[in-house]
């Protein structure tokens, strides 16, 4: 009796040992699954906005350390193409404005193919059929106004090349920013607009300036009354009491998805897609929506003072065709304005 009972309770010791066993490793994996290292992240993002992403990500993969590399898309790719040709690219992840970027990173083979479980809930034509990007947001280019210089919002792009705002508007420069670049192809290319748009945007001694966030401090400040800007910016402004108002031009915007993928010599593939898969995912989704993007996964509102896609007159173009114009594209823009 005394030696059935002594085995009783060891028999009871090794299941409660075990079960202690089972809820520490339950409890280590849901500090980050496993997945460890360290992932070199490539941005175009805003600095704020990037490190948001980064520690929201890192409280789920607390093993996984993301350097940050953040500059305009054309500087990014500028990096990533001279580390290429070193033999050496520091890249793992990159997030950058446009799908055109990423085609011609996909024809020189550059992208791992990753299709990842998160980019089901994404309608398909923002996922590429080839698993090497996927847009991670919805962000239209529109008019940002300064409410203290214009007494009456504009619903059109011709307010830019209209007498009453010369030298009063302002513009990012394509050849720094990426979604600039993509709006320059997109706007030339439109029937009613192309190079004559600007043309008469150089007559009317519209500024150029690096990116869209100079174009919004140069607007909130009341230097320019007018911008063209990324929608996000000019609304997140206004809900912080900037005096500035986003208008989408009646004739349409030209959108861009900033869409992220892997590079395939990446060192650290797993931590790379455990990356992606959150951007990607319900919670990072929210994140950007609270961030003041538009989400591009289905069932996540936008927020308050952007439109969604479904309620925008969206400008398009041919992606092949924008790959392939895009430096000749930019080099006339650079002749048009004199710049370099």
């Amino acid at each position: 009796m005394r030696k059935s009972l002594v085995g009783l309770m060891i028999l009871l010791s090794v299941f409660i040992l075990a079960a202690c066993s089972g809820e520490e490793e339950a409890s280590a994996g849901d500090g980050g699954s496993g997945v460890t290292g360290t992932v070199d992240f490539y941005t175009s993002q805003p600095d704020a906005d990037a490190q948001a992403l980064v520690d929201a990500f890192q409280e789920k993969h607390p093993e996984v350390e993301v350097e940050v590399f953040r500059s305009g898309t054309e500087e990014v790719v500028s990096k990533i193409q001279a580390e290429n040709e070193a033999g050496d690219i520091q890249a793992d992840v990159l997030l950058v404005a446009d799908a055109v970027t990423f085609e011609n990173f996909k024809e020189e083979d550059m992208l791992l193919s990753y299709e990842s479980p998160e980019a089901e809930a994404i309608a398909a034509s923002f996922v590429d059929p080839d698993g090497t990007y996927t847009g991670t947001k919805v962000m239209a280019t529109g008019i940002v106004v300064n409410t203290n210089e214009v007494d009456e919002l504009p619903d059109s792009w011709n307010i830019l090349t209209d007498e009453s705002s010369k030298g009063k508007t302002v513009m990012p420069s394509p050849l720094y920013s990426g979604a600039a670049a993509y709006n320059l192809s997109v706007l030339t290319r439109q029937e009613d607009m192309g190079w004559e748009f600007y043309e008469q945007l150089k007559a009317n001694e519209i500024m150029i300036t690096q990116g869209n966030g100079a174009v919004l401090e140069g607007v909130a400040m009341g230097e320019q009354s007018y911008g063209m800007i990324v929608d996000y910016l000019a609304a997140r402004a206004a809900k912080e009491g900037s005096p500035v108002e986003l208008v989408y031009p009646s004739e349409g915007v030209p959108v861009i998805t900033e869409p992220v993928g892997i590079m395939k010599n990446t060192d650290n593939e797993e931590a790379s897609k455990a990356f992606v898969d959150f951007i990607l995912s319900e919670e990072g989704q929210k994140l950007a929506s609270e961030l003041g993007y538009t989400p591009i996964r289905e069932g996540i509102e936008a927020p308050e003072g952007l439109k969604t896609l479904d309620e925008m007159n969206v400008l398009e173009a041919e992606t092949s065709e924008l790959l392939k114009a895009r430096e000749a594209d930019k080099q006339q823009f650079g002749e048009v304005f004199g710049q370099e």
